[in-house]
């Protein structure tokens, strides 16, 4: 089974100039709106190792994760690129449009503080996904259809993977179900014991790390988590 970044079932992405509807960025899209359970990963630990991906995925995606993004900002571009390759689920980039491009990823997501959306559109083409990182109502209502695929709402709980963020709670949540433009997911601190908060808040998809990188049985993790979200399809 390959992965690739599809995260949320919603109002469909502002189609760019010169996309076609059954070309690549259609059908990328596509799955984005089929998607509901997305992996996130750098391995956690210290030293990253960069060896354990391959059998993290593959099992992720037996229990039904949909997309998988690498986010390990201490690889260096050539290292990234060469674990892209290696890894065909690792279809979503972090940060980096350059290295998405070279990896030949589905995929970029940037955050607030990095390259700005516009700047990353015209980098990747219209036929990329781009993903954007939201903490706040006005941040949901900036995100531009034309610009972008996606976006994370979070971190919903605290997060070591993002320490020194404040959780923005399911409030935040409840402001992107009803006012997002574009797919939305929800991001942080989510596992089996707490989703029901999020998708009682109105989130059909979440993000995970721990949840499933920590997890003893990584690919049964995974499948319990895909279990619980099935109940949100057409809510």
């Amino acid at each position: 089974m390959q992965v690739m970044l599809v995260a949320v079932r919603g109002p469909a992405p502002a189609r760019l100039t010169g996309m076609s509807a059954s070309g690549p960025g259609e059908q990328r899209r596509q799955r984005l709106r089929d998607a509901r359970l997305y992996l996130v990963s750098g391995v956690p630990g210290s030293p990253p190792d960069p060896g354990r991906l391959p059998d993290l995925v593959r099992a992720a995606a037996a229990g039904g994760v949909e997309i998988f993004q690498l986010r390990e900002k201490r690889y260096g571009d050539e290292q990234l690129t060469a674990v892209a390759h290696a890894v065909r689920a690792l279809l979503i980039v972090n940060d980096r449009p350059e290295v998405a491009l070279e990896a030949g990823a589905a995929g970029v997501h940037v955050g607030q503080d990095d390259m700005a959306v516009a700047e990353v559109r015209e980098l990747v083409g219209p036929d990329m996904l781009v993903g954007l990182s939201t903490h706040t109502p006005g941040e949901i209502d900036d995100a531009d259809p034309a610009l972008v695929d996606y976006i994370g709402v979070g971190p919903v709980h605290e997060t070591p993977t993002k320490a020194g963020r404040p959780a923005v709670g399911t409030g935040l949540v409840r402001y992107a179900a009803q006012h997002a433009r574009v797919p939305f997911f929800a991001i942080g601190g989510i596992d089996a014991s707490n989703l029901a908060e999020v998708t009682e808040a109105g989130a059909e998809r979440v993000v995970v790390l721990r949840a499933i990188a920590d997890a003893a049985d990584p690919e049964r993790a995974a499948s319990e988590l895909s279990g619980l979200l099935a109940g949100t399809r057409g809510r």
